[in-house]
C-alpha cells in the first residue's frame, strides 16, 4: 500500500494560488478536502476541466504516467504478500523506506530543493509524524496483515481509507455534502460485509483482519493529520523525511518484536528479495514520480480514479499470479467498496471549488 494512498484535504486549488502544503502522502488541493491520498504538487494541481501542461502537449505522457499509478501501486500489495511469506514483515518495510527515502534525500539535495526551502525543524518533526502514521501503523500493520491475508482482502480493505477521512473531517466540524455521506455509508457497509462472514468462518484470521482495518485508519488519520500540522512545503522533501523517520521507526519495532534479519538473510527466498526490489524501485520511486507529475498537469478528479482502480487490479493480480480465492462476500463488499470511494470522489470532486465551512466557529 504504498503511498498513495496519501491524502485530501482542504482548499481548492486553481493557477496561480498557491500551493498547500502537504506529505508523502503529501497532498492534492481537493486532497485536501479528504479525498486522495498523496502528494502535494510544487505547483497548483489543474483544476477540473483543465491542465496545467501547455499547449499541444501529448495526453499520452499523461495517460503513461496515470497507467504507471494504476498498475504499480495496484501490484504492490501483490509484491508485500510475497516479500513477507519468507523476510520480516517490519524489517523488510523498514529496509524499503530506508533505501526509497535516501534515494529521494539525495534527489532534492542534487537539486538543491532541500537548500531552496530550508524545512525548519518544526516540519520535519511534523513531516516524522505524519510518516510513522502513514508508513509505520500504516504500511507496516498492512505488512504484518497480509502474512494471513489475501493480497486482494488486504487491499480492498485498505481502499476505505478515503472514506475514513470523510468521517474524520465530518467529525472535526466540516461540512460534508450529503452524496458523500451516503458514499460513506455504502462503503462501511462493503467493509462489514467483506470482513464479518469471512472471519466468522475462518477463512481469514479475524485478528489479521483487524489489523488491517486499524492500518486503514492510521493512514487515514495521518493522511488527515498532514492537513493541520506544520509539514515542508516541497512535497519530495516532505517524503524523505516521512520515509527515513518511518525507517527507524520499522526496523527498531521489528527488532523489538523478536523479528530476526539475520535468519532472514540466511533464508530468504530469490522471489521475496525481488519483490521487495520492486517495491523498492517502483513502488516507493517510479509510481511516487508519476503521480506528483500527473497531479500537477491533470484535473485532480481524474488522478483521484486510482483510488479505485487500484484495489481492483489488486485483487486481479492475487488471482492471477497468486490464486487467492474469491468469496462471494469478498466480491461483494469489494464491489461495495470500489463504488463508494467512486461516489465519495465524485462528489468531492464535485464540490472541490466550495470553501470549506466549519459547522462550529
Amino acid at each position: 500500500m504504498d503511498l498513495r494512498w496519501r491524502l485530501m484535504l482542504a482548499t481548492p486549488a486553481g493557477r496561480g494560488k498557491a500551493p498547500p502544503q502537504g506529505a508523502v502522502a503529501g497532498c492534492s488541493a481537493s486532497a485536501r478536502r479528504g479525498i486522495v491520498p498523496h502528494v502535494t504538487p510544487t505547483r497548483a494541481p489543474a483544476p477540473d476541466g483543465g491542465r496545467v501542461a501547455g499547449p499541444g502537449q501529448p495526453d499520452l505522457l499523461g495517460w503513461a504516467a496515470l497507467l504507471t499509478v494504476y498498475l504499480v501501486w495496484g501490484s504492490t500489495y501483490l509484491a508485500i504478500r510475497v516479500v513477507v511469506l519468507a523476510l520480516p514483515p517490519l524489517i523488510s518495510a523498514g529496509l524499503r523506506f530506508a533505501v526509497a527515502g535516501a534515494v529521494v534525500l539525495a534527489a532534492v539535495t542534487v537539486t538543491r530543493r532541500l537548500r531552496a526551502t530550508r524545512p525548519r525543524p518544526r516540519e520535519l518533526a511534523g513531516a516524522a509524524l505524519v510518516g510513522c502514521l502513514l508508513l509505520v501503523t500504516g504500511n507496516g500493520l498492512v505488512s504484518i496483515g497480509e502474512q494471513h491475508v489475501p493480497s486482494a482482502v488486504a487491499a480492498l480493505t485498505i481502499a476505505s481509507v478515503p472514506l475514513w477521512v470523510v468521517v474524520f473531517r465530518r467529525a472535526s466540524g466540516h461540512r460534508v455534502a450529503r452524496g458523500t455521506m451516503v458514499g460513506v455509508a455504502i462503503g462501511f457497509v462493503g467493509v462489514a460485509g467483506m470482513l464479518v462472514p469471512t472471519g466468522l468462518q475462518g477463512a481469514i484470521d479475524p485478528i489479521s483482519l483487524a489489523i488491517l482495518v486499524v492500518a486503514a485508519l492510521s493512514w487515514a488519520s495521518g493522511s488527515y493529520l498532514a492537513t493541520l500540522i506544520a509539514m515542508p512545503r516541497d512535497p519530495f522533501v516532505s517524503t524523505a523525511a516521512q520515509m527515513l523517520a518511518a525507517s527507524a521507526v520499522l526496523v527498531v519495532a521489528g527488532l523489538a518484536i523478536g523479528e530476526r534479519p539475520d535468519l532472514a538473510v540466511a533464508q530468504a527466498h530469490p522471489d521475496s528479495v525481488l519483490a521487495l526490489a520492486y517495491l523498492i524501485v517502483f513502488g516507493s520511486l517510479l509510481a511516487f514520480t508519476a503521480y506528483a507529475w500527473v497531479l500537477q498537469h491533470w484535473p485532480i478528479s481524474r488522478v483521484a480514479t486510482y483510488a479505485y482502480v487500484n484495489p481492483l487490479v489488486a485483487v486481479v493480480l492475487g488471482g492471477l499470479i497468486l490464486g487467492e480465492p474469491l468469496t462471494i462476500p469478498i466480491l461483494l463488499g469489494g464491489a461495495a467498496i470500489v463504488v463508494a470511494v467512486a461516489v465519495v470522489i465524485r462528489q468531492e470532486s464535485r464540490h472541490a471549488r466550495e470553501p470549506v465551512t466549519p459547522l462550529r466557529a
